[in-house]
Order: C-alpha cells, then structure tokens, then sequence
C-alpha cells in the first residue's frame, strides 16, 4: 500500500486517547491491509514527526438490531503511534 491517506483513514478522538497524548500516543484508524511497515512511513511523512513504535489491533464490530433482524458492524484495525521524544502532532491535539 503507497496511498498514505488510504493507510491513516482518520485519527481516534476520544477520552482514552486523549490519556494517551500525554505519553506522545496517537491513535488512528487504519486500512485493514496496512502493516506496522506502512503506518509507521505514513504517519512520519503526512505529520513529519519520528515514530518509534507502533502497535496495531482488530477491533471486532458490535452486533446491532436492524428491527427484528440482526446485523453486525465492519470489523476494523486501529493502530496506536508513539512518536519521539520532543514532538507532536499539532493538528490532532483538541486541548
């Protein structure tokens, strides 16, 4: 995979995440074919910033009623980014 914003689909903004700043942790969700390789070469071009560790995870889709019928959610991956010591991405901090 080359297309970097087909990699990164969108950061993760919420309570947990936002813990995670204070560690320089990023979290994004990314293409389900996206390795570690390829989330860790999107996120140092698109931000410019030094990654040093990237961890990735599945995150299952919940299960939701459609009426009496039951669907299930997409499952997808979600990738969490620690970046160098100094550094931030300026754009996804919502202090």
């Amino acid at each position: 995979m080359k297309d970097l914003y087909a990699i990164i689909r969108r950061p993760l903004q919420t309570e947990k995440t936002q813990i995670g700043l204070q560690q320089r942790q990023y979290a994004f969700e990314v293409a389900m074919a996206a390795t570690k390789s390829d989330i860790r070469e999107a996120v140092q071009q698109i931000f410019g910033v030094h990654v040093e560790h990237v961890t990735t995870s599945i995150v299952r889709g919940k299960k939701k009623r459609f009426g009496r019928r039951v669907g299930k959610r997409p499952n997808w991956k979600k990738a969490v980014v620690r970046i160098g010591e100094g550094q931030e991405i300026e754009s996804l901090n919502v202090s």
